[in-house]
């Protein structure tokens, strides 16, 4: 049976919340900083506004379908055959990114906490915890998120009044230097990572959440918040670890959390971050496995998607192992491929739907007038 339960529009928020931080809070003021360098938290800001823009054409895509998911909009938009196509497009993209994330989790722990343990033995144990939460069901992951919030909220506090010591105001100068394309590139890669990609979303909004027209609020509200958090963290990798040292390394906002020292008494406790990126990597992970379970399903017209979750599962564990043979070609990839990729699937195509959807609209209205 596909999902017959729904959640609140509030368990809603908290999974648009750890979504859009998901990868965001380690991987990508590394990017920003390369790009935009001191001028990174601007290409923040101005991302994370954007983003907004985004989740605003998904409200409306969403609210013109209310009792569908994504995969059924396609049908309904583009007809039978040329719906479950592009559908199958979409699976790729959950999938794959599932898969990739698997990867991310994997890297690292054996480069920063665990570097004797094989790459397999993280995949495999994330990959399980990632099967048995989508068998369990969306309700049930939800919930479980309402809870690991609470513990992110805290190591966030902790995180950002423990560093405060460390900050550099110089670190930010000269204001407003960089160039238009870089800033343009570092602006780009946000709202892919943050908001472009939470199309996998159209998965869960609105079809199963009890208030719809109130959950179109707290999608923005929930890509603002996690918008925010990750300003801050783009701002204090800036202001504690300067431009260069946040583009070079693979994960500054972890470098960050090395640099809190309280009194020459309270120091590496990096663990908070760790612990902080281990909450949101899961849930986003966990997300994009469900809306490719849940997709395939519903492409191939079958009711019940708990038996594809081990089947699909072991393939992406087996193609998170391959997908990606170093760090650089992860990285280049991620700037390059998967970047046209979800402009593709999570911005072109929502909003071609959106003018077909509204055209065709306005045709029935036009044939019902002249009757």
């Amino acid at each position: 049976m596909l999902e017959n339960r729904k959640i609140s529009v509030r368990q809603f928020r908290v999974l648009v919340i750890l979504f859009t931080i998901g990868t965001s809070i380690l991987i990508v003021p590394s990017v920003l900083a390369f790009e935009a360098k001191q001028d990174a938290w601007i290409a923040a800001i101005i991302g994370v506004g954007l983003g907004l823009l985004v989740i605003f054409l998904y409200n409306k895509l969403g609210l013109m379908f209310p009792n569908m998911t994504f995969v059924q909009m396609n049908q309904k938009v583009f007809g039978k055959w040329l719906g479950k196509t592009i559908s199958l497009l979409f699976f790729s993209l959950s999938f794959l990114y599932a898969s990739s994330l698997l990867f991310y989790t994997g890297n690292f722990f054996i480069i920063e906490i665990m570097p004797e343990t094989p790459l397999e033995a993280i995949v495999i144990l994330m990959g399980i915890i990632m099967v048995m939460a989508v068998r369990l069901g969306l309700e049930t992951f939800t919930r479980s998120a309402e809870i690991f919030i609470l513990f992110f909220v805290i190591l966030f506090i902790c995180l950002v009044f423990s560093i405060s010591p460390e900050i550099e105001f110089e670190n930010i100068q000269p204001v407003f230097e960089v160039k238009l394309k870089p800033l343009l590139r570092a602006i780009l890669f946000l709202v892919v990572t943050s908001s472009i990609n939470a199309v996998v979303l159209l998965m869960v909004f609105p079809t199963y959440i009890n208030q719809p027209k109130e959950a179109g609020k707290s999608f923005l509200i929930g890509n603002l918040i996690g918008g925010l958090v990750m300003i801050i963290i783009t701002f204090l990798c800036i202001l504690v670890l300067g431009p260069y040292h946040s583009a070079t390394q693979v994960y500054p906002g972890y470098e960050l959390a090395k640099k809190i020292n309280v009194g020459n008494f309270l120091t590496r406790i990096e663990a908070i971050m760790a612990g902080m990126w281990m909450i949101t990597i899961y849930f986003k992970m966990v997300l994009y496995f469900y809306a490719s379970v849940l997709g395939i399903t519903q492409i191939l017209n079958i009711k019940d998607y708990r038996p594809f979750t081990l089947p699909l599962g072991m393939i992406a564990i087996v193609l998170s192992l391959v997908i990606y043979p170093d760090v650089i070609y992860q990285q280049e990839w991620d700037l390059k491929t998967a970047s046209a990729f979800s402009l593709t699937v999570g911005l072109f195509l929502p909003l071609f739907m959106l003018v077909v959807a509204i055209f065709r609209k306005k045709m029935d209205k036009k044939k019902i007038h002249s009757r």
